[in-house]
């Protein structure tokens, strides 16, 4: 699955990143002389980066409280069911019939909420996924042009020597 999305991510970005070069390359460029200079980027290391690590910080303190909701109505649904259990022998048909469907009511709203919190989170989760790639984005032209670079290839590379890593440029241009 990591590989897959390294693969569309680089075949997402290096059309755009090669169309930059190519079309704001200065004349005294490597290019010009012949040779390429390529980069290299790690994907694994940007995902360990601050920012990154910002993103995956700011989602949960985001998230926190409706975890904390979800949290408290699963307790109140467990103490519920425990009275319910314990005082069974004792309860009418009436009251155990109507104890249970509330019960019920709280589990179903219970699984209401926790589906639309998954769904919340995944939707803010892409958001921010889509500005942190941007910024990624901005941050390997930046060092790109800044530094001549014909070409930058991220995460997949059977071989990338650290002369043309430029992975912590970047995370440091992330801005």
């Amino acid at each position: 699955m990591k590989k897959l999305f390294c693969l569309l991510l680089l075949m997402i970005s290096l059309p755009c990143l090669a169309a930059k070069a190519a079309t704001s390359a200065a004349p005294t460029s490597a290019a010009s002389t012949g040779a390429v200079k390529v980069g290299y980027v790690q994907l694994e290391k940007l995902m360990q980066s601050p920012a990154s690590l910002e993103v995956g910080k700011k989602l949960q303190k985001e998230f926190t409280p409706r975890n904390a909701e979800l949290q408290r109505m699963q307790k109140q649904i467990d103490d519920k069911e425990a009275a319910l259990d314990k005082d069974m022998l004792t309860m009418s048909e009436d009251t155990r019939a109507a104890k249970s469907k509330e019960i019920s009511d709280l589990k179903l709203e219970f699984q209401r909420a926790q589906r639309e919190l998954s769904e919340d989170f995944e939707i803010r989760k892409r958001e921010e996924k889509a500005k942190l790639q941007d910024r990624i984005n901005q941050a390997v032209a930046t060092v790109s042009k800044a530094e001549g670079y014909d070409l930058v290839l991220y995460g997949i590379a059977a071989y990338a020597g650290t002369k043309i890593d430029i992975t912590d440029k970047v995370i440091k241009a992330i801005k």
